[in-house]
């Protein structure tokens, strides 16, 4: 099946949840809805599954109009960030319940549900209850419940929001092999962009309830067509500052100038906003010319242990730099931080890439 969205709109109370949104979901494919809270990822699911109709636009699947189908006649699962199981039956009667409301032959189920839990490294515990299950277990029973429907759409919404690191890294590596065996569209709404880039696939980036970007996933990341775009695919936040260029000089925010090296130096006279991603702010300078320094002072760092997150403030500029190591840096001190010009998104007045990174596909 594949599922065309047709100029979704979705007004709720008077408070528009959706505008004019557009894209088409093609069958075996993992597709990401990637945006902050109140983006517009959860309304956009409902409106996939049928709990809400749109208040215009129309829903295609293969062509036939869905668009007033009820949710009960729609061939789709989801899973919610909060553990949904039957906690009375064992795990093997959870993934099974589907099933047994289709109807489907004793045979048939016990095959289709032993087949979801070795997929879901669940087979060992098919006579336990989902109290008895770790958390990324009692998840991972629903998911396969999911699955073993043997749905057309398969909805996801933060499904591992409530879980721990460790359980939220296994899981994340299992998905993308659970989704490639299931043969269905999968579509998986996160906050977090690292969680986008492991599942790969496709990205629709959303941002108060428009679409901004919609492609594969690592294209979206290395060329984001917008500042909108590139801001809701950074984590850190992405560095932003106002520059002019005028012939071969930058006017940096606070009258400082330099030169118009790297990306910069292409450019026609005028004003544009550069945005820098965090792992790309430098605390020392690179060995390339024409890098532009920014004295600043640190607000504060943030060490992890494997990297350090310094957050430095110049002028008007709060920048957060990510870096390799321990580096303890006292709140208030001096720094100069570098931008490597060649590393760098430049985006237009009205806000489209105007330039970015070779390895972006510039």
């Amino acid at each position: 099946m594949s599922l065309h969205l047709d100029r979704i709109s979705l007004t709720v109370g008077g408070v528009p949840h959706l505008d004019s949104i557009s894209l088409t979901l093609e069958r075996g494919t993992i597709n990401v809805l990637l945006g902050p809270t109140l983006a517009g990822k959860t309304s956009l699911m409902r409106v996939m599954a049928g709990l809400d109709r749109p208040t215009s636009g129309r829903l295609l699947a293969d062509g036939a109009d869905i668009t007033g189908r009820k949710v009960e006649a729609r061939n789709v699962a989801m899973v919610y960030q909060q553990f949904i199981n039957y906690p009375a039956l064992t795990v093997y009667e959870n993934i099974a319940s589907p099933l047994r409301v289709q109807r489907r032959p004793a045979a048939e189920i016990d095959r289709k549900v032993r087949a979801a839990a070795e997929l879901l490294r669940l087979e060992n515990h098919l006579g336990r209850t989902p109290l008895q299950l770790s958390g990324g277990q009692q998840q991972r029973c629903a998911i396969a419940r999911a699955v073993v429907k043997g749905s057309d759409l398969v909805l996801l919404d933060e499904p591992l929001a409530n879980l721990d690191y460790k359980l939220r890294e296994e899981l994340r590596e299992e998905l993308p092999r659970i989704f490639a065996a299931s043969g269905a569209i999968f579509v998986y709404a996160t906050t977090e962009p690292t969680e986008a880039l492991l599942l790969g696939g496709n990205t629709a980036t959303l941002s108060e309830g428009r679409l901004v970007q919609f492609g594969p996933t690592a294209a979206l990341y290395h060329r984001p067509a917008s500042l909108r775009a590139a801001e809701t695919f950074s984590d850190p936040p992405l560095n932003v500052m106002a520059v002019e260029k005028r012939g071969e000089a930058i006017l940096l925010p606070g009258g400082a100038t330099a030169r118009a090296a790297g990306l910069l130096a292409g450019l026609a006279d005028g004003g544009y906003r550069v945005g820098v991603r965090a792992h790309e702010l430098l605390l020392a300078r690179p060995s390339r010319a024409g890098a532009i320094a920014i004295r600043g002072t640190v607000d504060v760092t943030e060490m992890t242990g494997s990297e350090s997150f310094v957050h430095v403030h110049a002028g008007p500029l709060r920048w957060v730099a990510l870096t390799p190591g321990m580096h303890e840096v006292a709140p208030g001190a001096p720094i100069d931080v570098f931008v490597d010009p060649d590393r760098i998104f430049v985006f237009a007045p009205d806000g489209g890439l105007a330039a970015g990174p070779a390895d972006s596909g510039a």
